[in-house]
């Protein structure tokens, strides 16, 4: 280890010593430390404790320590963290690439256990449970049940990893959501590393997830971002995560939030705000006279929709409110001690005092100037003030309508009650996500907004399906303290279960009449959720419109019924005896809110709930643990299955060669998620996927989800692209996974398609348009397209963390032109595609210039040729590409080693 800065000492907390890599250490030998942003000193540390002289040096240090905010980034750093983060749809395909290269790295000649966490590693199980029964007391239970009969074979394997690797720990079913266990329970602040000469480090705590909204941890002043899988996996592995230096883009809080306005319609403001100005691959950092005024959860709920603005992370510094936290939290007294303590050793403590950092470009927002909003009805960017939902629609409407339209309105027999179901119908309201069912403000508001409904006689309408999914038993806890929770009920917002539920697409099915009407009809049906996410497809496949909205407006809307209210001057019902109640007369005051949360919310709570978090329920317990340092891999199963990526793999990669020959697999639009490509939700039965599993056994009714099928790659592979709402240009008559092979034209399923290119020895690439893989940090959106033989991707803009799996699997990403896409050149989808010189750049390292030239060869023989920008943007970046990914590079490594 090497210390070229004198930064390495030691300092005390209490009787206790640590080691520390000092920041203050630089200010001496003249680098001006103090007008970093907080995010930078985080990173600076990470370096000055870790300079070895090989994967950090002394002149990475200085580059950071002299940071230029206004400068494109170039400059690569090696930052380690000090915990990964899993969540189970995510985290079951980790685990099963782990065992995988268990199995492959013998053949290289090298030990199983070799592949093996070296630093913490923790798995939340919260993204399974589905909400099948809803509005009854039994309806936790059955949620339950269901859950553990259709994944109890991925339970199951995670039992194993848990036995097999190191530093490994699941947290059971039913727990919570997983950022909100993060932040409520595993999240360190500061972390204690191994002993030197006797003497543990202390550091900041720091974290790559699986989850986009691992950035839900920057409010407690935690670096940390959401990465794919495959990146996550080579972090736990040892290897650190290639990054260009950052901008940090400065977005400074004034004022605080008025009456009425929550902490859901603050993140809304501020997530259209930033996606305006354009912050993607970009940190952003929150200070200014506002922080004081802003609790800790109202800062998590910001900082946790970092993806939904585009940024790598959202963070706040750590001041008096983030010890508060930890304190009442139920944390050690000696963890609160030592996190205080050393942030105000490195200068790393915010208080009113702490002078401004220098940013790359700063944002402004008067809190209060926040009024109450939703987002929708397709992105989160996309806010809409509470009296404007209704024109929102209306506007929105054509554009949502299904293809062959129909009435707009179907009567429906439900519930032995009789009524007529049209456009804008809320089928579903949701209290739902990490982002809002971890704050205990907008929890209670919805509470007291139910109390008050059910005292002046209001009812939800019979066709909502309406849900309470909390992020963690202590949110159960408080609503029944403050005796809120039977109001809910009264309501039907029942808990469901403790995880995701609606928000990832686990919102279960409509009730059969109801989906018959919407389909009758024509309907552009909606959903109001207290998510994070409302993509095309994602919510429902029954549901068109899908707005994000606070706790509390998720209440209103399922007593109103329907989105094309104005909540703001309509009545929202009649009491019984019919008399109008509108909104204002169920909301509640701030003072009201905050007087029930001092009465209802407990450290007690905190302490209660997770004295055991890591044990789990009694089927969690006598789940079977298979045994054995390598898995045995079930030569039936359909949830788990030996991936191919290691097949025949060679101890040295192949050269580089120019792709030739390529077919066009999609020509796709702007906004392409994550769930266009890789969907989480259900699995249609006349789908590939569907077809695959009915030959394998397995009754439709059991097919659960793609997001629990992705320990199978061949689930997987099938689903790729098969979003319901996918549009792909080539072919605009057929909505959904679809094709045309060429040169036949023949329309197929892209599956179907991509299999009949494989026999041909066809290699493929995708054309897409702006901000290609926007949403999830879902890694199957970059495996799947490898698996289809996808070799490259030619888009306008790429989102951060999709950019890097693909290049995490493999293939390259490309950007056409400043200006241009497949339109502009006049791409359909039917040339020949050649990608010329990429195989010459890599050898030099790009010294002539990061572009390619694409050869693109019409049927009657013209050509269409362009220099698209080759998107390796690190020199780590360009070993991963030569290896074919970034897991045969660590395999290699660490069987050479």
């Amino acid at each position: 280890m090497s210390d070229s800065f004198g930064s390495h000492g030691v300092f005390t907390v209490g009787d206790k010593a640590y080691r520390i890599a000092r920041l203050s250490a630089l200010a001496g030998r003249g680098f001006d430390v103090g007008r970093l942003p907080y995010s930078l000193k985080i990173l600076l540390e990470n370096l000055l404790r870790r300079e070895d002289g090989a994967t950090v040096k002394s002149d990475e240090i200085e580059a950071l320590a002299r940071w230029q905010p206004a400068a494109e980034p170039s400059r690569e750093i090696a930052f380690m963290p000090a915990r990964v983060l899993l969540q189970d749809f995510t985290g079951v395909p980790a685990v099963v690439d782990l065992a995988a290269m268990r199995d492959a790295i013998g053949s290289l000649g090298g030990n199983p256990e070799q592949i093996n966490p070296l630093q913490p590693v923790e798995l939340v199980i919260d993204h399974s449970v589905q909400v099948d029964e809803y509005g009854s007391q039994a309806a936790f239970l059955i949620n339950a049940e269901l859950d553990y009969q259709r994944n109890t074979e991925r339970y199951t394997f995670l039992r194993w990893g848990q036995t097999a690797f190191d530093n490994f720990k699941v947290v059971p079913p039913a727990t919570g959501i997983v950022h909100q266990v993060n932040l409520e329970y595993l999240a360190r602040v500061a972390m204690v590393g191994a002993p030197v000469d006797g003497t543990p480090w202390a550091y900041p705590d720091t974290l790559v997830g699986t989850d986009s909204h691992t950035t839900m941890i920057n409010g407690l002043g935690v670096l940390g971002w959401g990465v794919g899988g495959i990146e996550a996996e080579a972090a736990m592995l040892g290897q650190p995560v290639s990054m260009l230096i950052p901008q940090v883009i400065g977005f400074r809080l004034t004022g605080k939030l008025a009456e009425g306005a929550t902490a859901t319609d603050l993140v809304l403001t501020v997530t259209e705000m930033l996606r305006k100005k354009g912050v993607v691959g970009k940190f952003v950092e929150f200070f200014g006279p506002g922080l004081a005024d802003l609790p800790l959860a109202d800062r998590a709920t910001i900082a946790n929709m970092a993806p939904e603005y585009g940024a790598t992370c959202g963070i706040f510094p750590v001041d008096e409110v983030a010890i508060d936290y930890l304190r009442f939290s139920g944390r050690p007294a000696e963890l609160v001690a030592l996190a205080e303590a050393y942030f105000k050793e490195q200068g790393l403590f915010h208080t009113a005092a702490t002078p401004e950092a220098e940013y790359t470009d700063r944002l402004e927002l008067d809190l209060g100037t926040v009024v109450p909003s939703l987002a929708g009805p397709r992105r989160p960017q996309d806010r809409v003030a509470l009296g404007a939902v209704p024109a929102n629609f209306r506007a929105e409407l054509p554009k949502l309508l299904p293809a062959g339209g129909g009435p707009g309105h179907a009567g429906v027999h439900y519930r032995e009650q009789d009524f007529t179901l049209d456009h804008g119908a809320v089928v579903i309201a949701a209290i739902t996500s990490c982002t809002n069912t971890s704050n205990p403000s907008v929890m209670i508001a919805s509470g007291l907004v139910a109390q008050k409904a059910v005292e002046r006689g209001l009812t939800s309408k019979p066709w909502v399906k309406t849900s309470l999914a909390p992020g963690s038993k202590v949110v159960t806890d408080y609503l029944l303290e403050a005796g809120l929770l039977p109001h809910l009920e009264a309501l039907g917002f029942h808990v469901v279960g403790y995880g995701c539920t609606t928000c990832i697409g686990n919102s279960g099915p409509l009730p059969g009449p109801i989906v018959e009407a919407i389909q009758q009809g024509g309907l552009v049906a909606a959903a109001v959720l207290s998510g994070n996410r409302n993509f095309e497809g994602r919510i429902n496949s029954d549901v068109r419109a899908n707005y994000l909205a606070s706790p509390p407006l998720v209440v209103a809307y399922a007593l109103a019924g329907r989105v094309d209210i104005d909540l703001t001057t309509e009545p929202i019902g009649q009491d019984p005896s019919g008399a109008p109640v509108y909104l204002k007369d169920l909301w509640p005051s701030q003072a009201e809110i905050d007087a029930t949360l001092r009465r209802a919310l407990h450290k007690e709570m905190f302490e209660r709930q997770y004295a055991d978090v890591y044990d789990g329920d009694a089927a969690w317990r006598t789940l079977p643990v298979p045994t054995g340092s390598t898995y045995t891999w079930a030569a039936d199963s359909t949830y788990v299955r030996l991936p191919p990526y290691f097949e025949n793999m060679a101890a040295t990669p192949a050269p580089v060669r120019d792709l030739t020959g390529a077919r066009v697999l999609a020509v796709l639009g702007d906004s392409i998620t994550t769930d266009h490509i890789s969907p989480a939700g259900s699995i249609k039965k006349d789908s590939p996927a569907g077809r695959y599993l009915i030959a394998h056994g397995v009754a439709p009714k059991d097919f659960n989800s793609y997001g629990a099928r992705r320990g199978n790659h061949e689930v997987m592979v099938r689903g790729t692209f098969a979003n319901v709402r996918l549009k792909n240009k080539m072919t605009p008559e057929i909505e959904g996974g679809f094709t045309k092979h060429q040169p036949s034209g023949e329309a197929m399923a892209i599956y179907d398609a991509a299999e009949r290119y494989a026999a041909e020895a066809v290699p493929l690439v995708v054309f897409a348009g702006k901000e290609y893989g926007t949403g999830s940090s879902r890694d199957w959106a970059a495996k799947g397209p490898m698996l289809l033989g996808v070799r490259a991707v030619v888009a306008e803009s790429y989102e951060r963390i999709h950019r890097s799996n693909l290049v995490g699997m493999g293939i390259v990403p490309l950007e056409f032109p400043a200006g241009q896409n497949a339109d502009s050149l006049g791409l359909d989808g039917s040339e020949v595609v050649s990608l010329q010189g990429l195989a010459a750049g890599l050898a030099t390292g790009f010294a002539a210039g990061r572009t390619v030239e694409v050869v693109a060869r019409k049927p009657d023989g013209s050509e269409i040729r362009f220099a698209a920008t080759v998107r390796l943007d690190t020199p780590q970046e360009f070993e991963y590409y030569r290896h074919g990914g970034i897991l045969q590079y660590v395999l290699r490594q660490l069987a050479a080693a």
